[in-house]
């Protein structure tokens, strides 16, 4: 399938979702797999340190994929066998953004795939604009919670979906025994692609946030519904809008993720490993 493919060019997201993961598993030799992870900025290494990587696929090889349209993300797809055990990670390196305008159904598609190829739990990473001054950027922070700012959502219908418990506890309890100096926080999402002004920035303190960017909520929304069990990390890149007097930039973003990249790939493939 073209990397113009839209999810939205199917009126069932799920029927979709399970042709995509018919081809992974055709791709891979693997019927299903077991945990799946959505790569943001700052952490790509981290397929590297999970395991040995079985096969890859180019995303938009793969009904309802695109190609990576966000610098510091990687179009590949991979399926890694992870260390220690038999069980198969299906890492996804970039993801469909809000803000890229092909609709709700696209941004969750990796995560309606995962669960449709066998995975029981999805980790969500991110990059993002840190609210808290001790947050100094490369410092990965696990999300408790999130307020979704797009206006949107990603079930469809009458379909009233609990969110009380999103973010797993216990998955977060055992990043902690990975590294006992995790910190938590709510990620606010707000729909992009430009950053936030100050006045947003504080508006987020204020309803509870912590954390800023331009994706996760949805797909952890998405997850949900799908009975996938869910871990989010973000890594902070930069100080949001008015925390500090520097203006922001992709570029500053990209270059704290690359240099956080080790330790994020090694937390989290220390995680997975324990999963």
């Amino acid at each position: 399938m073209s990397e113009n493919t839209e999810v939205q060019a199917t009126d069932d997201p799920f029927k979709l979702a399970k042709e995509a993961a018919e081809v992974i598993a055709e791709r891979t030799g693997r019927e299903r797999h077991d945990v799946a992870l959505v790569l943001g900025s700052g952490w790509g290494t981290t397929a590297e340190l999970i395991g040995e990587t079985v096969t890859s696929i180019e995303q938009a090889e793969v009904p309802g994929f695109a190609k990576a349209a966000v610098a510091g993300h990687s179009g590949v797809m991979r399926s890694i066998a992870i260390s220690g055990s038999d069980k198969r990670a299906l890492v996804f390196g970039t993801r469909t953004h809000f803000y890229e305008g092909k609709g709700v159904r696209a941004v969750v598609h990796a995560v309606r795939t995962a669960a449709a190829a066998g995975c029981s739990t999805i980790v969500l990473t991110n990059g993002c604009g840190g609210l808290r001054p001790e947050w100094g950027p490369g410092t990965p922070v696990l999300i408790s919670d999130h307020l979704n700012l797009t206006a949107t959502s990603p079930i469809e219908g009458a379909n009233f979906i609990d969110l009380t418990d999103l973010y797993s506890k216990r998955l977060r309890d055992l990043a902690r025994e990975v590294d006992p100096s995790l910190d938590e926080g709510v990620y606010v999402q707000f729909r992009g692609p430009h950053y936030e002004t100050p006045a947003e920035v504080k508006m987020a303190g204020i309803l509870g946030g912590d954390l800023v960017g331009m994706s996760t909520t949805l797909e952890a929304i998405a997850a949900r519904e799908a009975g996938l069990e869910i871990l989010g990390v973000s890594l902070v890149t930069n100080p949001a809008a008015g925390v500090s007097p520097t203006p922001l930039s992709h570029e500053e973003v990209v270059e704290a993720g690359k240099a956080a990249a080790e330790r994020c790939g090694q937390l989290l493939a220390a995680i997975v490993t324990r999963l």
